[in-house]
Formats: structure tokens, C-alpha cells, sequence
């Protein structure tokens, strides 16, 4: 079996490519990147014989389909609008196709493509990250368990950095994204969009976390899951984080810029020369990113020190009984779950597994064997189950 991870030079796709490594069902793992030294030092720092490294430019549709050409999956780490781009070259290549999210925008141009891949007998299944990806999952396992549902609540806790920390830990343009578009939530059975930053509350976590303060954030999985579940009478669905994991004062930082159009994607004119204010931005915040590498365990049993619980809360009824799940996946000092997620999924994916088209996670793995895999890499799911009367 041989796969490539598209962007497997970055943060999310380093963890993913460690990750294939260590799968004894995979034989061949390719960091295709358009950064070939970043590239060179994850595959040396990994010290894998399975290790290939190839060249992958996102703009050359032809050298992309030649990276993607004799793949039996796709894991594409890249930044999210590039989405479609590597779907098309997907099929083309008739490559198994996954991703970490598409900001729930372009998770619904995806889900156009489902006719085109199930033609072609490719699967492609959208935002097995992280979140998107595990809460997909845990919301999945409570359906599958209820007779209907009123709603579905995401709360993805991650344990905040020190006080004026300046880090970034993901992909720059996303977190901007994020942290500046509006987020699209279902409530009383419609999508409506609601400010950035907004309807605060405080969620008690697992240890180490505790209560943290969340908020919403534009996410893949409201795109998907009311959709889903529909046949349950669904009638909210969100998805809240705590500033993104980043100290509070760093993300109000950003977001002063951000008001003042640094994340503009019109060119402005600065002494003759056109410059799009966004690029800058995201250029400078790039300074504060770490190295890749520091994202990946030293061993198959340890990793950076991080801790970070994804929480999946679903209430409806059971034989005519209201019932509340709540479902959580912890991972505090093991492998993080966005690299490790769309890894397992794309074997699956290759082993033939997922039918042809394109899915959510909800619709394409089954829960209960999906999250048991996951402990494999010490990622542990509990789930608590209220009846009342």
C-alpha cells in the first residue's frame, strides 16, 4: 500500500506521514511538498526506509497528478482552499481522496464532486482532521443510538500556551479565516451566521484542562452533520473552541489588524508597488510558527507535551426518553489526532473500505471500530451516557 501526503513537509502532514510510517499495513509513504528542504528534514528526522520524497506544486496541475498517479490514497495536508485543486487532480489520477476540513464553505463545494468520484470508484472523504474529523465521529456513535435528535454540540478544548505566547500552531491562513470569518451554525432547523468571537460560554474538560471559556468559529462540521441526521429532526448544531488555543491577548492582537484590513485580499498600493495585505500578514505570522518536527513524538510511545480534549455533545430521545451523550476524546501528551485521523482513514480508504463518492466522516467509517483504532496511538474516547425521567 503506498500513500501520499500532500504537504507532508508541514505541521499536520509531518504527524500524518509519522504516523503511515509506523503502520504496519503501509508499505510506501511519499511526502510530496513544494518545500523539498522541510521535506528532507522530516524524512531524516524519521528515519524511515518506507520514506519517498517527491516534488508537489499545487499550481501545476500536471506534476500533481504525476505525484498522486500510482498512489492507492491521498492525504492532503495543505491549506484548505486548495481543496478542490487536489480533488480534481484526485481524479484524474483515480486516487483515494482525504482532507482536514474545508472551513464549511468549501466542505460544500466538495460534496458536489460526489457523482464525478463514485463514476471514477474513488472515495473522498472531507475533514478527517482533528476537528473537523473526531467530533464527526463522536456525533455519529450518538446517532447511531437515539431514535432522534435535538441537537449537537462541539467544544474543542485545548490547553492555552503561557500568558502573551506568541505561537501559531496550525495553518496561518486558516487561523486568520477563523478567527475573522462568520460562523455558520443550524438552529432551529436553518444555517444562519453569527459574529466571530461570539456566544460565549464556559465548558468544564477533562484534567488537565479544566473550564475554559469557548466561543464559535466557522467549522466543517455544521456543513455536514445536520444533513446527515436530518432524518432525526435535528435543530442546532455548533462548534465552539477557546481562542484557537492561543493566549487570549495574542488573538484579540490579531484581530486589531484584522480591523484594520491586514486581512484584506485586495492589492493596496505602498510606494509603488502593489501588496495584498493579507500575504503580509500571514508572512510575518509565519515567524512564529514552530519547526514541524517539533509536532511529532521522539517514539512510538511518547510526544511533545500537549493536551487537548475534543467534546461531542448530542441530546435527543431513546424510546421516547430524552437522552444526552457526551462523547470525548482526550489526547494530552500522545500523538495529536488531526495527523493521526485522516492517516488511519486513508488506509481504510485504500483497503477499499469506504464506498465510492464523497462522505463526511459520519457517513464513511464506523464509529466505535474508528475511535478504538485511535487508542492504538494512546487517543482514548469516553463516553457518559444521562437518561432522564
Amino acid at each position: 500500500m503506498k500513500i501520499v501526503v500532500l504537504g507532508g513537509a508541514g505541521k499536520m502532514g509531518a504527524m500524518a506521514v509519522q504516523d503511515l510510517c509506523l503502520n504496519p499495513a503501509v508499505d510506501e509513504v511519499v511526502i510530496a511538498d513544494v518545500n523539498q528542504e522541510n521535506a528532507r528534514q522530516i524524512a531524516d528526522y524519521l528515519s524511515s526506509p518506507k520514506l519517498t520524497i517527491r516534488q508537489a506544486d499545487l499550481n501545476d496541475h500536471a506534476s500533481l497528478v504525476a505525484a498522486l498517479q500510482d498512489c492507492d490514497a491521498c492525504v492532503n495536508a495543505t491549506v484548505y482552499y486548495s481543496n478542490l485543486k487536489v480533488m480534481a487532480a484526485c481524479l484524474e489520477a483515480r486516487t483515494h481522496y482525504t482532507d482536514l476540513g474545508g472551513l464549511f464553505h468549501t466542505t460544500r463545494k466538495q460534496l458536489e464532486l460526489h457523482d464525478r468520484f463514485a463514476e471514477a470508484g474513488i472515495s473522498a472523504v472531507l475533514g478527517m482532521g482533528s476537528a473537523p474529523g473526531i467530533p464527526n465521529i463522536q456525533a455519529r456513535y450518538a446517532a447511531d443510538r437515539l431514535d432522534t435528535i435535538e441537537y449537537i454540540r462541539i467544544y474543542d478544548g485545548i490547553r492555552p500556551p503561557e500568558s502573551g505566547e506568541v505561537r501559531f500552531t496550525y495553518a496561518v491562513p486558516t487561523i486568520i479565516d477563523e478567527m475573522t470569518l462568520a460562523p455558520c451554525i443550524y438552529r432551529d432547523g436553518e444555517f444562519i451566521e453569527c459574529d466571530p468571537l461570539s456566544e460565549f460560554e464556559d465548558y468544564w474538560f477533562s484534567a488537565p484542562l479544566g473550564l475554559l471559556p469557548m466561543h464559535l468559529s466557522l467549522h466543517s462540521e455544521v456543513a455536514t452533520l445536520p444533513i446527515s441526521f436530518a432524518d432525526k429532526g435535528i435543530r442546532e448544531c455548533f462548534f465552539k473552541i477557546n481562542y484557537w488555543g492561543m493566549p487570549r491577548e495574542v488573538v484579540e492582537k490579531v484581530k486589531v489588524l484584522a480591523d484594520f484590513g491586514f486581512a484584506g485580499r485586495e492589492p493596496v498600493k505602498v510606494n509603488g508597488s502593489q501588496v495584498i495585505p493579507r500575504d503580509l500578514m500571514i508572512a510575518l505570522m509565519e515567524n512564529h510558527t514552530p519547526s514541524p518536527a517539533t509536532f511529532l513524538a521522539p517514539s512510538e510511545r511518547s510526544a511533545p507535551d500537549w493536551a487537548k480534549e475534543i467534546v461531542t455533545e448530542v441530546k435527543g430521545t431513546k424510546d421516547s426518553r430524552p437522552v444526552i451523550y457526551r462523547v470525548g476524546t482526550l489526547t494530552a501528551n500522545s500523538p495529536l489526532p488531526t495527523g493521526v485521523a485522516p492517516a488511519r482513514g486513508s488506509v481504510w480508504q485504500a483497503s477499499g473500505d469506504v464506498s465510492p463518492g464523497v462522505h463526511p466522516p459520519e457517513l464513511a467509517f464506523d464509529p466505535q471500530t474508528f475511535l478504538k483504532e485511535l487508542e492504538a496511538r494512546e487517543i482514548y474516547t469516553e463516553i457518559t451516557v444521562k437518561q432522564m425521567l
